[in-house]
Order: structure tokens, then C-alpha cells, then sequence
């Protein structure tokens, strides 16, 4: 990792810590459990790579290269929601996970019932936070709407309200499940990495895009170019992820590795081979990095950040 890109990271933690330490519940408030369980996996030390994208991505619209006040507030709240949806996915009904982050999971420090709640009420401080950002009324529908529609099952996506956006993470998380076993397919395995995975880093991306635009009009066919980026990086981050899965150990993980093998789970490896995934990840950055070439050397941090998604270990 190049010193730019680890400064980039470290900065983008302390700010994204600091936020969430203000906007969580301390350890002694009432109830204690439910707030010391938040905190656990919250604090778990995690990379914080959803805000640091919604946070470059609100300076890269900007227009002055600076990060616009309050963008922090938005990123905690992703990641609120980013490890609310770890939370449930380490629980015994799903993936029955006992590590995340080289700790131990929510349910097994706190018990599952404690843990189901911690998500719950991540996931709701999370969109509480949105709702009080200091920004204009309608860009907090704007955001409101775009994140909420990534984190669902996919409703919103069509019809009557076309927003553009791939059926959401919680869709994904249940066509996950409902595939496991299966033969994976090269239109399953994109659906699920589109919509677990991807939709939550695209809308990072995206909400991040819309509040740094607050300040001026920002041209409809920019946000589709930005969009495009969220895309094409989310799915190079899943597909990296599957190969991290099959490569590296529990310990340089930090959570379990191999348990999508052995769960014949649905991944880019599975069905491409790890050197074909490796070629189709290093494809869709470059895909990426074209989608916000009009931006110029603004987007040069986004594409160092979208770089580290594809050559990361861990």
C-alpha cells in the first residue's frame, strides 16, 4: 500500500471514529447490554472503507478539495448500518460465524438475542443520523432514499420509482441463502455480489457524491458516472473478497476463511476460477476508474481507494 493511500485510510478512521463515538451510546447508558454490544462490533476495528468512500466521494464533487462539514455524521451512519448487516450475518441462522474482525461475534460475546438487537438498533440510529444531518431538506430525502432503497430487498428499484439502483443488500442476503447448495451461475453469482455487497458500497459512494453537492447543482449525468463507479468497485471488492476467502487463513482474514467453500456458496471463483476472477477484478476498477475520468485529479482519491479494494490481503 502506497503512503498516500495508507494516509488517505488513517484519516478517513480517525474521523469516522470520532463521529461514531459521538453519535453512540456510551457503555454506561441503559441498557448496558444493548449499548456495550453495539460498541463491541462497531469498534471491532474494522476499515471504515464505506465512510472513507462516501467522505472522497462528498470531496470530489465539492468543488474546493475540501471534506464539507458534517460528511462524517454520514459516514458513521453507514457504517452503522454496514455492521449491523455483519451482526445478523454471524448469527446461527445464517452464517453461524464465531469470528469477525479477529474478534468475537455479537452473539457469541453477548448472546444471540442481544445480538439481533444491537443490529436492530444500529440499523435504526443509522437512519435516525441521517435524518438530522445539517444539510437541506432535500438532500436528506435525496440520501434518505438512495440509501434505504440499497440496504432493502430491492422494492423501489422499479416500477413506479425507478432509481436506477441494483435490488438491495437485504435481497441479496436472501437469495444468498436461498442458493447455497446450489450449482452457481454466472447471472447468480453477479445478482448476489450486486446486491449484498455492492449495493451498500455504491450507495457510500453515491449518498456521499449527493450530500458533497449540497452546495451547487451537480449535473444528473454526473451522478450516473458516479453511480457507474460505485458499481464496477463494489463488485471488484466482493470478487476479491471471494478469493480472499479461498486464499488466505482465518488469521490474516479475520473472521473464518474457507466458509464459503464449504457452504457451497454462490462466488466469482466458483464459477470463473481464481486467475479469471483476479482479471475480471482488475477490468471493473479500470471500468471504474473511466466512469470519473471527467472529474480530473478530483477523483484521484477514489481511485486509489477503489485500487486498494482489488490488491488488499485481508
Amino acid at each position: 500500500m502506497d503512503s498516500p493511500v495508507r494516509s488517505l485510510l488513517a484519516s478517513g478512521v480517525t474521523l469516522t471514529d470520532a463521529a461514531l463515538e459521538r453519535l453512540l451510546p456510551s457503555p454506561e447508558t441503559l441498557p448496558h447490554s444493548i449499548h456495550r454490544a453495539m460498541r463491541h462490533s462497531v469498534f471491532a476495528g474494522g476499515k471504515r472503507l464505506r465512510p472513507i468512500l462516501c467522505m472522497e466521494a462528498a470531496r470530489m464533487v465539492g468543488g474546493d478539495g475540501e471534506l464539507p462539514a458534517g460528511v462524517a455524521d454520514l459516514g458513521a451512519a453507514l457504517e452503522m448500518l454496514h455492521t449491523y448487516s455483519l451482526i445478523h450475518d454471524d448469527l446461527p441462522a445464517l452464517d453461524n460465524d464465531d469470528l469477525r474482525r479477529g474478534h468475537p461475534t455479537c452473539h457469541v460475546a453477548f448472546g444471540e438475542a442481544i445480538a439481533i438487537l444491537a443490529g436492530d438498533a444500529l440499523q435504526t440510529l443509522a437512519f435516525q443520523t441521517i435524518a438530522q444531518l445539517h444539510a437541506p431538506p432535500e438532500t436528506v430525502v435525496a440520501v434518505l432514499r438512495d440509501v434505504s432503497v440499497a440496504v432493502g430487498t430491492g422494492i423501489g428499484c422499479s416500477g413506479n420509482i425507478d432509481t436506477g439502483i441494483a435490488p438491495g443488500m437485504i435481497g441479496g442476503q436472501v437469495v444468498d441463502i436461498e442458493s447455497e447448495g446450489v450449482e452457481p451461475t454466472a447471472d447468480l453469482v453477479e445478482t448476489i455480489h450486486r446486491a449484498k455487497t455492492g449495493a451498500l458500497i455504491t450507495t457510500a459512494i453515491v449518498s456521499g457524491a449527493i450530500y458533497g453537492a449540497s452546495r451547487h447543482a451537480m449535473p444528473a449525468s454526473n451522478l450516473t458516472r458516479i453511480r457507474e463507479f460505485g458499481e464496477k468497485a463494489g463488485l471488484a471488492f466482493q470478487i476479491v473478497d471471494d478469493i480472499l476467502d479461498m486464499t488466505q487463513s482465518s488469521a490474516e482474514l479475520g473472521k473464518t476463511a474457507g466458509k464459503d467453500t464449504a457452504s457451497v456458496k454462490a462466488t466469482w471463483p466458483a464459477v470463473y476460477g481464481i486467475e479469471q476472477s483476479r482479471r475480471d477484478a482488475d477490468q471493473l476498477i479500470a471500468d471504474a476508474f473511466a466512469a470519473v475520468e471527467p472529474f480530473g485529479a478530483a477523483a484521484d482519491p477514489l481511485k486509489s481507494l477503489a485500487r486498494y479494494l482489488t490488491t488488499r490481503t485481508h
